[in-house]
């Protein structure tokens, strides 16, 4: 279940988006991002290929099973790292910002361990 921290964000997005409106489609996607229409054209076209996404004749955007297991790991990584380092004293910007490239390359093992160790300091 490997993918590139491009595509992770994407999903990562759209989980977000899904959470926030009744539908999502790539213009959404696009201005969440700030990114064009026609890249986020052709990263939904690679995560339709992978079998992450389905896209009804409408153009709605929804995850499938994988797509959303992948998401909602990264966005509880997120969540979690962004809130330790604020917790160190970080600030709000810097620790999301630090957290969103933290975030793809932590691996499973050590956000465990991570995660495990600072529920066990409380």
């Amino acid at each position: 279940m490997h993918t590139n921290e491009s595509a992770e964000n994407y999903l990562e997005t759209i989980l977000i988006l899904s959470q926030e409106h009744p539908v999502v489609r790539s213009v959404d996607i696009a201005e969440e991002m700030g990114f064009s229409k026609p890249s986020v054209s052709v990263a939904m076209k690679h995560l339709r290929e992978k079998g992450h996404i389905s896209v009804s004749r409408e153009g709605y955007i929804t995850l499938t099973e994988s797509g959303r297991e992948i998401a909602e790991m990264i966005y509880e990584r997120h969540q979690f790292l962004s809130a330790w380092l604020e917790s160190l004293g970080i600030p709000g910007e810097t620790a999301v910002r630090d957290a969103c490239r933290m975030e793809h390359v932590i691996s499973p093992e050590t956000f465990a361990a991570l995660k495990e160790y600072l529920h066990s300091e409380k």
